[in-house]
């Protein structure tokens, strides 16, 4: 296996090994006067599809062949995370296939060679220069799932170090332990986490904080093959079913019990009160009190805010909080959903994605888990209306230490225009929006002809795959192939990319909370935590992007167990490992 790429190596005054990213050495950062010129945005492609280069080859197909069940629009989603440990990102992409109970069909597009039967882990080779490149180690790794795929989760379930996968079904779902040596074993059946319905999205989080991963797990709808619907279009063509032909079910919390056991805690916790149509998740501190809350995107049904009561359970608070519907007081056909600080204000705000027609809404966290929507205010409306959204995430395009938004888009009934001799006409291209002091700018004409690829795009998962100190995207395709878009935003910002060892906290680092303290007393918040976005996982390390000109005085880390710690920073740029309990102090 070739190596990983890394930078050379910076010991600190604190003790913490760190790497240069993005730089050549440890020296002083470049002359803020010769900071990042507007050129970078307004002249380069932004984001580069190099997935056909690097051998990422997978096309995803879900089982299409004209009958329109109400499954084949939904996934499927894809992840992004380090299995054998040496440094750098692997993808896992979801297949669907073949749909189950369905008489087999004529696909309604030929199906190339880069379609497989079930799902597909691709180990990357990034090399000594730098250089991408994917091998398919699916069949060594025992990864290869044909269940009719979604979504992916990814977290260290049993604090080994190696990060464990679930995958979600329709039917029955399958849970990976990760055994280090490059394999897996299927532990679904021992490990009593298991749920047989329509799952999507699914999240770990240490909600009781005793230091391992439970597992939360969304449901969409009381569907069955033969209870499919019949739906047309305006103009009497066949077309899918809006959800609001199908009933809603709850989801589903599992404990962590150790040695990869788990209990059904759903009942206990209060959530099979909670019905919904899920689709997308995320996980954050809403309410400010140390716990970790979930939020759920329902499908034209009201949001779920979860918020964690510290006692094993949780209370509904979406219609009282302001993010169960949109500002007319209206439901809205969420999807993806992303949480993250983007106003700078401390607390985590919510942006999710919906149908063609309506807006894709942003929340602002007034304080205390209290949401106003502000979407068109901050000029994200209008440009998402003739788009229905998906995978999504709050992510620093320029390393510029602001938050701004990636969307991938792709039909669920029929586009306007669509011509009639199209078997499958649910394209669309995706969206990027810059923030700029606080407001979103479309940039989508100007991030490159990669982004502007009219497909069926759903999830998406966002980390450092070419580990050079910026945030790339990999998207999935539905009926169509994976995308691996690299960041060229970002080759001239630098940037901290934070590895977190827990050590009473869940070893990954999972729901840890970063507070980057400038010497100008400015701050920058990021939570360290796989999940959000679409059906997808994306990586656990976190990156903080630094401005041009901007001095780091220190990095404040708040880990799931409650300790908090200071660790003081000499460098501008850094790749490190931060170690719970190495730290110092708030109060030395």
């Amino acid at each position: 296996m070739a190596h990983t790429a890394r930078p050379p190596l910076c010991l600190l005054a604190s003790g913490v090994l760190f790497q240069a990213a993005a730089v050549s050495g440890c020296g002083p950062a470049e002359d803020p006067e010769q900071g990042r010129a507007t050129e970078t945005i307004a002249d380069r492609p932004l984001l580069e599809d190099v997935s056909a280069a690097v051998g990422l080859a997978f096309s995803h197909y879900p089982g299409a062949t004209g009958e329109h069940f109400f499954l084949e629009p939904v996934g499927a989603g894809a992840a992004l995370f380090d299995y054998d440990g040496d440094g750098d990102l692997d993808v896992y992409l979801v297949q669907s296939g073949d749909i189950p109970g369905a008489s087999k069909g004529q696909p309604l597009i030929p199906l190339d060679a880069n379609t497989p039967d079930g799902n597909r882990l691709f180990r990357n080779d990034l090399d000594a220069d730098g250089k991408l490149h994917f091998s398919d180690v699916t069949e060594v790794a025992g990864v290869g799932d044909r269940g009719y795929g979604m979504g992916v989760a990814v977290g260290d379930v049993d604090n080994d170090g190696d990060p464990d996968l679930y995958v979600t079904n329709f039917g029955a779902n399958v849970f990976y332990r990760n055994d280090g040596d490059g394999r897996f074993t299927d532990v679904t059946t021992v490990s009593g986490a298991d749920d047989r319905r329509w799952n999507t999205s699914a999240a770990f989080l240490d909600y009781d904080n005793d230091g391992d991963l439970d597992l939360f797990v969304a449901a969409y709808v009381v569907f069955t093959v033969k209870g499919n619907k019949t739906c047309f279009s305006n103009d009497g063509r066949r077309d899918f079913c809006s959800p609001e032909s199908f009933k809603p079910t709850t989801d589903r919390l599992f404990r962590n019990d150790g040695n990869f056991r788990f209990t059904d805690v759903t009942a206990v916790a209060g959530l099979d009160q909670v019905s919904g149509k899920g689709l997308g998740v995320t996980v954050a501190d809403f309410d400010g009190d140390g716990r970790d809350d979930i939020y759920v995107a329902n499908d034209q049904w009201p949001n779920h805010l979860l918020l964690n009561e510290g006692d094993g359970r949780f209370r509904e608070t979406g219609v009282m909080a302001g993010s169960a519907y949109n500002a007319t007081g209206e439901v809205e056909a969420s999807m993806g959903v992303t949480a993250g600080d983007f106003d700078g204000d401390g607390d985590p705000d919510l942006f999710m994605t919906h149908l063609r027609g309506q807006t894709n809404t942003l929340y602002r966290n007034e304080g205390g888990g209290q949401f106003f929507d502000v979407t068109d205010r901050l000029q994200l409306g209008a440009a998402s209306r003739p788009y229905t959204g998906f995978g999504t995430a709050w992510f620093d395009l320029e390393n510029d230490g602001d938050l701004d938004l990636f969307i991938a888009n792709g039909a669920v009934t029929l586009v306007r225009g669509a011509p009639k001799g199209d078997p499958y006409p649910y394209a669309e291209p995706n969206q990027l929006f810059l923030n700029e002091a606080g407001r979103f700018t479309d940039i989508s004409d100007r991030a490159g002809p990669d982004l502007n690829i009219a497909e069926i795009s759903r999830g998406a998962a966002f980390g450092d795959v070419d580990n050079d100190g910026d945030t790339d995207v990999l998207v999935s395709n539905n009926y169509g192939p994976a995308r691996l878009l690299l960041n060229r935003a970002a080759d001239a910002g630098q940037s901290l990319v934070v590895t977190l060892r827990g050590t009473d906290s869940p070893r990954d680092g999972s729901g840890a909370l970063l507070t980057l303290v400038f010497e100008d007393g400015s701050e920058i918040r990021r939570r360290a935590g796989s999940d959000g976005s679409y059906l997808s996982a994306g990586d656990l390390r976190v990156v903080l992007g630094l401005a041009a000109g901007s001095a780091p005085r220190h990095l404040r880390v708040r880990w799931s167990s409650g300790l908090e710690e200071i660790f003081p920073l000499t460098l501008r740029t850094g790749l490190s490992a931060i170690v719970e309990g190495a730290g110092q102090s708030p109060e030395d």
